[in-house]
């Protein structure tokens, strides 16, 4: 009966300590440990240095406005450019802005100051932080300066345009909320897989080549599938709104129907690929040097359309490729399904084809007996437990 062998299923996995960390204990403790690391997603009063070489009313004021700003302050007035290179290289500031002689005279003139900014370039997002509170600094002041110049030389006219910039989906501008999101769900495959992979790795290493009969083999993959489709709903329903990352407000249908193809893909895929492992510790083998390259193809780091021709189609042999692009879709952007339907159609093509390889290498149509029991306690998917089921 597949119900046995589902219910011999969770029994395994609760008596294989191992398969039991992977798949009950560390996607937990991912949901909270992870997304910590990118709890600070905006960065905030970076320090700066200024060097005022014109000292004048314009160059002063536009220091004290960069220092009010939410992404930087000023932590030292260096008298030259040499000087505050010494403060950027001892890391003891983030940036340099550097006001040139003459810049509050151009100003006064009508003209446009030029205000330069020396970053280290080995902190990208720090020092685009402190560009951007260098920008709005800037902003301010010419509000101010076309203000007085008003007075003199009367109104300007009107701009025709008007440039409001509204972040979508990832409204805070974060980085947690750009990785965190997709990253999960590379977390949910590689949990089932190597989970599931363990498993199989250890019936072959105790008692060389197994096979099931159909409905045994049935209800362990309906196992790890209850089991998966939790772990994606526990990411989307509860992990997304205690972190506060962008909701889609997908429909519940059409996540249950993404999910669970996404959980289907990976599960077909663990059993084809656990059906070759002959040793237990391999899939840990094969998730550490693949973990990178997978999270890569899946397009969240890099533009699908950037990369070249056959990596774009060879990365659609992997249901995260497609199963992060959908789930992003729903959760983060809550598009409809008729957009992402070429991806839905990838996993369901995914499903079939290692299926097809599952079941021909672990099924055993000749109505073979189910698992012989294991020793040593590694695993709890016993010959009696699952042939009982063959039984009924």
């Amino acid at each position: 009966m597949i119900a046995r062998a589902f219910f011999a299923t969770f029994k395994a996995i609760l008596s294989d300590r191992p398969a039991f960390l992977l798949l009950g204990v560390s996607f937990v403790l991912y949901s909270f440990f992870y997304p910590s690391a990118y709890t600070g997603q905006v960065a905030v009063r970076l320090p700066l240095v200024v060097v005022d070489l014109d000292n004048s009313a314009s160059s002063r004021s536009l220091a004290v406005k960069i220092g009010a700003t939410q992404q930087a302050r000023v932590v030292a007035r260096a008298p030259s450019l040499n000087e505050a290179q010494i403060l950027l290289e001892d890391e003891r500031a983030t940036a340099i802005v550097l006001i040139p002689s003459g810049f509050g005279d151009e100003i006064r003139a009508g003209g446009q100051g030029v205000v330069s900014l020396y970053g280290n370039g080995a902190y990208l997002l720090r020092s685009g932080a402190a560009l951007s509170g260098v920008a709005t600094s800037l902003g301010a002041l010419a509000v101010e300066s076309a203000k007085d110049q008003a007075r003199t030389l009367g109104a300007p006219a009107a701009n025709p345009l008007k440039f409001i910039e509204r972040p979508l989906f990832n409204t805070r501008e974060g980085y947690g909320s750009t990785v965190v999101p997709g990253v999960v769900f590379l977390i949910v495959h590689q949990t089932l897989l190597m989970g599931l992979a363990l498993l199989a790795a250890t019936l072959r290493e105790a008692q060389g080549r197994t096979k099931f009969p159909l409905r045994t083999f049935l209800g362990i993959a309906l196992a790890f599938f209850v089991l998966g489709v939790a772990e994606v709903f526990y990411f989307s329903g509860f992990v997304f709104w205690l972190q506060d990352y962008p909701r889609g407000a997908g429909r519940l249908g059409d996540l249950l129907l993404s999910g669970g193809l996404f959980v289907s893909a990976t599960i077909a895929g663990a059993l084809a690929l656990g059906s070759f492992f002959r040793t237990r510790e391999r899939p840990v083998q094969i998730w550490i040097i693949t973990s990178l390259p997978i999270y890569f193809l899946s397009g969240l780091s890099w533009p699908i359309e950037a990369m070249p021709h056959w990596l774009a189609v060879f990365r659609r042999l992997f249901p995260t490729s497609s199963g992060i692009q959908v789930m992003i879709g729903l959760n983060q952007m809550g598009a409809p399904l008729s957009n992402l339907w070429p991806d839905l159609a990838n996993l369901f093509g995914l499903t079939a084809a290692y299926g097809v390889i599952a079941v021909c290498r672990l099924v055993d149509f000749s109505g073979g007996a189910g698992l012989s029991s294991l020793t040593k306690g590694r695993i709890a998917l016993s010959q009696k437990a699952l042939s009982g089921a063959d039984e009924r």
